[in-house]
């Protein structure tokens, strides 16, 4: 991933990449979508957000990108209060990656895409050019850059919506289902993307259904449970009790829950989380007892 795709040390950048405090989100109708939810995410972190549908994460995002402003409490994106300014501003510090790539879409050819937004900063045609090519690289999209967008495969339409958040250099990244409708392959393409993005220096936030993911990638998980945050934890740890997850209706990955199963007998003294580790610890018990 090009380092030119993440702010320089010090540009507007706070200690906590986005902190929420008594964050309370009521729409028009009366509906109380979020409760007082407080978060801190740091700089260069790697985390997961769960929970069942209308537990508040799409609510939680708008509020975190600016889309919504607080009914109650506040919400900083490096240092900034979002009450207090544009969407187009925090557009520069957090990119929101939908789920449905073809929502994001318009432009003629790739590099049109990627290049509206830094267009519309006001910035000079060699820089513009300078973002679009940073950010088609990092995402591997090159060659594909005088394509037309809706015909790529879905797996390359989503990497162009992530070029087009990654050429408005934000520091935050958020995903928001980005493995919707894609193959497994697809999956493993735009989760890995996730991860290189999180090893070059980014904020990466994911929203997903899919536990397997979670688990794979992520260090950390926020669990919302009817707009209030159930657990906040390291993913493993949040895994490990899939009794306060049913709350939420929410199972951990079959892999940990066969894991928490055979934890007495393999003296497991933590949840497991990948296949290779319940391999190792089945390959540990078997090898200890033959002798």
């Amino acid at each position: 991933m090009a380092a030119s795709l993440i702010p320089k040390e010090g540009e507007g950048m706070a200690a906590k990449a986005i902190e929420i405090r008594g964050l309370t989100y009521v729409y028009e109708a009366g509906i109380v979508a979020l409760r007082n939810i407080n978060l801190s995410i740091q700089r260069n972190e790697f985390a997961g957000i769960i929970g069942q549908n209308g537990a508040g994460k799409s609510t939680l995002l708008k509020n975190i990108t600016g889309l919504f402003k607080p009914t109650a409490g506040n919400v900083m994106v490096e240092g900034i209060d979002t009450r207090s300014t544009t969407v187009a501003e925090l557009a520069t510090r957090v990119g929101l990656v939908l789920q449905n790539p073809d929502h994001q879409l318009f432009a003629a050819t790739v590099e049109e895409e990627v290049a509206f937004g830094p267009r519309n900063l006001g910035l000079e045609p060699a820089e513009v050019a300078a973002r679009v090519e940073a950010a088609l690289e990092g995402v591997g999209l090159l060659h594909l850059r005088r394509e037309f967008p809706p015909a790529l495969s879905k797996g390359d339409r989503a990497r162009v919506v992530i070029a087009s958040v990654l050429a408005m250099r934000p520091h935050i990244i958020i995903l928001d289902e980005p493995t919707s409708g894609q193959d497994y392959r697809g999956c493993c393409q735009i989760m890995d993307l996730a991860r290189e993005l999180h090893r070059s220096g980014h904020t990466v936030i994911v929203v997903t259904h899919q536990m397997h993911l979670v688990a794979e990638y992520t260090e950390r998980t926020i669990v919302l449970c009817q707009g209030e945050v159930l657990m906040d934890d390291t993913t493993r740890r949040v895994f490990s009790q899939p009794e306060r997850l049913r709350r939420t209706h929410i199972t951990p990955p079959q892999v940990t829950m066969l894991g928490l199963e055979l934890a007495p007998l393999l003296g497991l003294p933590e949840a497991v989380l990948r296949v290779p580790e319940l391999g190792d610890a089945v390959l540990s018990h078997l090898i200890s007892h033959s002798k």
